[in-house]
């Protein structure tokens, strides 16, 4: 006597694809928001240097411009004397007050008694670092105040805080026989890092794909396949467009072309007079009834030359 076995049916399984996308997707989400949150918080920050006593000049400066290529750092500067020396509120001081600078800066800054404080734009010159570097490059900035009111030195606070967003800055505050110090780090923000990495991923990705592009046609003897050739031409030309958008508009020469930019180019367009050399000899020559015109009946004769 024969059993039969039942058999059950397959189990079905849950396709894993969608289900890495997904994790994925999560996973970037969840990295650029710490990243930007992260920069958020360093934009933030704000660095004290100086004392706080109640009868002082307060002197509010923000990082409102990096320009790397002109090696220049532009602070906007706010002078408030607090206490006896101020006048309406610290609007303007009871007498002449000089902001002393750094020699980083143009000059000190000078307010009249009983006018009114504006705020205003400083420059401060940078050192160390090369903008050839880029996205890598790293600069430098020193800058000091005193104050001096009516001929004598008093008291200063400075608070200082970063609002350009392609910077990440790192300060070193000090105070030193009534001067506040500040020792300023410049670096690339993460976000500048991670897009310009990016490019240079994307810049090598294309070139690779032109080169087995270029390297199928050319070994399957394809001949003048002018799609393909329509593709390398725009990825050729895409890619200077691509070059220009990389945050901070480095010039030509830095780190950035050297590792990918130029390189990339340089592939792509030996590709293309590559496949277009192959394709014009893999190309069958043409039969000879496309070659001479077949003639009618009713076009004249020809006369030859005795």
């Amino acid at each position: 006597m024969s059993t039969s076995r039942r058999t059950s049916p397959p189990a079905r399984r849950v396709p894993a694809l969608p289900a890495l996308v997904l994790i994925a997707i999560v996973a970037a989400v969840a990295v650029g928001a710490w990243l930007q949150f992260g920069e958020r918080q360093a934009l933030d920050t704000v660095y004290t240097a100086g004392r706080s006593d109640r009868d002082r000049v307060d002197v509010d400066a923000t990082i409102q411009r990096v320009d790397a290529a002109g090696r220049e750092m532009t602070l906007r500067v706010l002078v408030t004397p607090r206490g006896a020396l101020a006048e309406a509120g610290g609007v303007s001081p009871v007498e002449d007050l000089t902001l002393q600078t750094s020699t980083a800066t143009r000059g000190d800054l000078t307010f009249k008694a009983h006018q009114r404080i504006s705020t205003l734009d400083v420059p401060v010159a940078l050192t160390g670092g090369s903008i050839t570097d880029y996205p890598f490059d790293a600069y430098e900035a020193d800058v000091e105040f005193g104050a001096v009111l009516g001929g004598e030195k008093v008291p200063v606070r400075v608070t200082l805080s970063n609002n350009d967003v392609l910077f990440s800055a790192t300060v070193d505050a000090s105070t030193t026989q009534g001067v506040a110090a500040l020792d300023i780090g410049l670096t690339r923000s993460n976000s500048v890092l991670v897009f310009a990495i990016f490019m240079m991923l994307a810049m090598w990705a294309l070139a690779v794909s032109v080169l087995i592009g270029g390297w199928y046609l050319v070994t399957r003897r394809k001949g003048l396949t002018w799609p393909a050739l329509g593709w390398m031409a725009a990825t050729l030309f895409a890619l200077a467009a691509f070059r220009n958008t990389a945050p901070g508009a480095p010039p030509i020469g830095c780190l950035l072309d050297y590792i990918a930019f130029l390189w990339a180019e340089t592939v792509i367009a030996f590709c293309l007079v590559t496949v277009a050399v192959a394709g014009i000899r893999a190309e069958p020559p043409l039969p000879s009834d496309e070659r001479t015109p077949e003639r009618s009946p009713t076009d004249p004769p020809t006369h030859r030359a005795p």
